[in-house]
C-alpha cells in the first residue's frame, strides 16, 4: 500500500482533525503504517518534537494514533497569530519571522510549496499512507491561487478529497454542494465524496438526502458520524470563541481536546476542586488544563472577570503569544488587582509560560511586544527579557518528589532571584510558575500539586489514585478510530486512499471563478 488521502471541510471546524486522527488510529489498527500531514496549520496550540521542532497540537496527537512519534515533516508551516493581522511563521519546526495576511498570501506562502511537497514525498515514501488534513475550506475561492493546504497540495501530490461536513450546524447538503461547485474542473476531478459528521437521530431519515446529493453531483458518501460527547483532540486554537462563551460551553468539560467529562466520575474525597483559568488575549496551549479537568472532581472554567476567581481554589494563568498585552488586559479588567490579594491571601495561583512571565516584577520585551520596559504583576520574583531565538525544549525534572516532563516555547528569558524552585522557575508561598507546558500530564506530579492546592484552599479534596491522563487520551483515540470502523464504509475508504479518486466524476458547475 502506497496511498493517501486530503481530508477536507465545508469550513473551519468542521471535524477534520478529529476525522484524520480518526482514519488514523483505524489504518493503524489494521497494520497500515499510516502517518498524518497537515501542510500549513494556523493555531497557538503547539507542541515540541523530540528534535526541537515546534508544530501543531493537532497534528502530534495525529502522530499518537498513529503510534509514531511526531515530526516537522507533518506539519511543514505553522502559523501563530500574534494580533489580528500578523502571526509568526514557523517553517520546519523553527520561527523564520513575522508577516502579515497579505504579505504571506502575497506571495511567501507560494513559494513554500515546494519545500510542503517535499516533506509530504518523504513521508509517502516512508509510510504506507499517509493522511492529510486541510485548514478551512478548499472552496475559500479569494485564496485558490496561492493555497499550499488544501486543493493546491491535492492536485500537486495527486490525492483523492474526502469532505468532512458537520450536521449539527445545518446546511450540509448545500454545503457539500456548494464546496464541489464552486472548484475548478481540475480540483473537481480529485474530490471523491463526503463523510457527515456529528448526526443526531435515525440515520434512515437522512439517507433519501444523500441519495439525491449523489444524483447531484455523482459523489457518494463514504459515511455518516453519530454525534458524541467530550470527543475530540487537541484544539488548534481558541481564537473564535469569546471568553464568556467559553466560560459556558467548558465549564463542564475540559474543553473540546478533552480525554473525560467532568461529570464522569465523583470525586474520591469530600469536596471537589475548582480551578478558574484566566481566558487572556490570544491565550495558547490552553490543552495545558485538560489533565486537571480528566481529574474527578475536578471541575476547571474559563473566566474573564475579577469576581469568578472569588470562590476558586486554584486560579491559572495560561500561555500566552502576547504576553505584555495580556498582562495589560489583566490590569483593564481589574483581574491583576484580584489576583495579587489572592497573593497577599497566600490563595493558589499558577503561571504556565507567558502566565509565569506575567506574575513577574519586570518584563524587557524588544521582540514579541516591542514595548520594551513593562513592569509585571510582582507576585514572583522573577525578571524577564525576551530574546530574538525562541526556545523549544523537552526537558525532564522533578517537583514535589515526582518526576516531570514538559515542553518548552517560549522567547521570554527568566531570571529567577528568590523564592523556592519550582521545575524551571519558582514558587513564593501559594504562588507557583513555570515555563513548562504539559507538566500537569505526568501522573504523579499532578496528584502531588492538587493535594498542595486542596491543602492550601482548605478543601477536602482527594486526587483519584488511578487516573492515567496517557491511558485517557489512548482511550480517547481508541474511540476514534471505532466512529470511523463503525460508521464509515471502510472497505470503500480503503479503496480510495489505495487508489485515488474515482475516474469520470462529473463537472458540477458553475466551477471556480475566472
Amino acid at each position: 500500500m502506497n496511498g493517501g488521502l486530503l481530508v477536507a471541510g465545508t469550513t473551519s471546524d468542521a471535524g477534520k482533525s478529529v476525522v484524520t486522527a480518526g482514519i488514523c488510529r483505524w489504518l493503524v489498527r489494521q497494520g497500515v503504517k499510516v502517518a498524518p500531514f497537515k501542510a500549513q496549520n494556523m493555531s497557538l496550540n503547539s507542541f515540541v518534537t523530540r528534535e526541537g521542532a515546534e508544530i501543531g497540537r493537532a497534528q502530534a496527537m495525529q502522530a499518537q494514533a498513529c503510534r509514531i512519534e511526531p515530526t516537522a515533516l507533518m506539519n511543514p508551516v505553522l502559523l501563530k497569530p500574534g494580533g489580528e493581522q500578523s502571526s509568526q511563521v514557523v517553517l520546519l519546526g523553527k520561527p523564520v519571522g513575522e508577516l502579515s495576511a497579505r504579505g504571506y498570501h502575497g506571495g511567501r506562502q507560494q513559494r513554500l510549496l515546494g519545500t510542503v511537497l517535499d516533506c509530504l514525498a518523504e513521508l509517502r515514501g516512508t509510510y504506507d499512507a499517509v493522511i492529510c488534513e486541510g485548514a478551512g475550506s478548499p472552496a475559500e475561492i479569494n485564496l485558490r491561487r496561492t493555497d499550499i493546504v488544501n486543493m493546491g497540495i491535492a492536485r500537486r501530490a495527486r490525492l483523492p478529497v474526502l469532505v468532512v461536513g458537520d450536521i449539527d450546524r445545518g446546511g450540509v447538503f448545500a454545503s457539500f454542494f456548494g464546496t464541489v461547485a464552486l472548484l475548478s474542473p481540475e480540483d473537481q476531478e480529485l474530490v471523491a465524496g463526503f463523510l457527515v459528521n456529528k448526526f443526531r437521530g435515525d440515520v434512515g431519515l437522512l439517507e433519501p438526502g444523500l441519495d439525491m446529493l449523489r444524483d447531484l453531483t455523482g459523489r457518494r458518501t463514504y459515511g455518516v458520524l453519530p454525534f458524541r460527547h467530550g470527543l475530540g483532540i487537541d484544539e488548534e486554537d481558541g481564537m473564535g470563541v469569546p471568553p464568556r462563551e467559553r466560560s459556558r460551553a467548558w465549564g463542564r468539560v475540559s474543553l473540546r481536546g478533552a480525554v473525560r467529562e467532568s461529570t464522569v466520575a465523583p470525586p474520591v474525597g469530600a469536596d471537589v476542586l475548582r480551578v478558574a483559568v484566566c481566558a487572556i488575549p490570544l491565550m495558547s496551549n490552553f490543552t495545558d488544563v485538560d489533565a486537571l479537568a480528566a481529574e474527578p472532581g475536578v471541575v476547571v472554567r474559563f473566566v474573564d472577570r475579577p469576581e469568578e476567581l472569588a470562590d476558586a481554589d486554584l486560579v491559572i494563568v495560561p500561555g500566552t503569544r502576547g504576553t505584555v498585552r495580556a498582562l495589560r488586559w489583566l490590569r483593564e479588567r481589574g483581574l491583576a488587582e484580584a489576583l495579587a490579594r489572592r497573593a497577599a491571601e497566600h490563595r493558589p495561583v499558577l503561571g504556565i509560560c507567558g502566565g509565569f512571565q506575567i506574575l513577574g516584577e519586570h518584563i524587557e520585551d524588544e521582540v514579541e511586544s516591542r514595548a520594551g520596559a513593562v513592569p509585571g504583576l510582582g507576585l514572583l520574583p522573577v525578571r524577564v527579557r525576551f530574546a530574538r531565538e525562541k526556545t523549544l525544549a523537552r526537558p525532564s525534572g522533578q517537583a514535589l518528589g515526582e518526576p516531570v516532563d514538559g515542553y518548552e516555547i517560549h522567547h521570554g528569558v527568566a531570571a529567577v532571584h528568590g523564592g523556592e524552585p519550582f521545575l524551571d522557575g519558582c514558587r513564593a508561598g501559594q504562588t507557583w510558575g513555570t515555563h513548562w507546558h504539559g507538566s500537569l500530564e505526568s501522573d504523579g506530579f499532578r496528584r502531588a500539586f492538587l493535594r498542595e492546592v486542596a491543602a492550601a484552599a482548605g478543601r477536602r479534596f482527594v486526587p483519584a489514585p488511578d487516573t492515567s491522563f496517557a491511558a485517557l487520551r489512548e482511550e480517547q483515540l481508541d474511540r476514534l478510530g471505532d466512529l470511523i470502523e463503525q460508521h464509515a464504509d471502510t472497505d470503500a475508504l480503503r479503496r480510495l486512499i489505495e487508489s485515488g479518486a474515482p475516474q469520470g466524476l462529473p463537472f458540477i458547475p458553475p466551477g471556480a471563478p475566472a
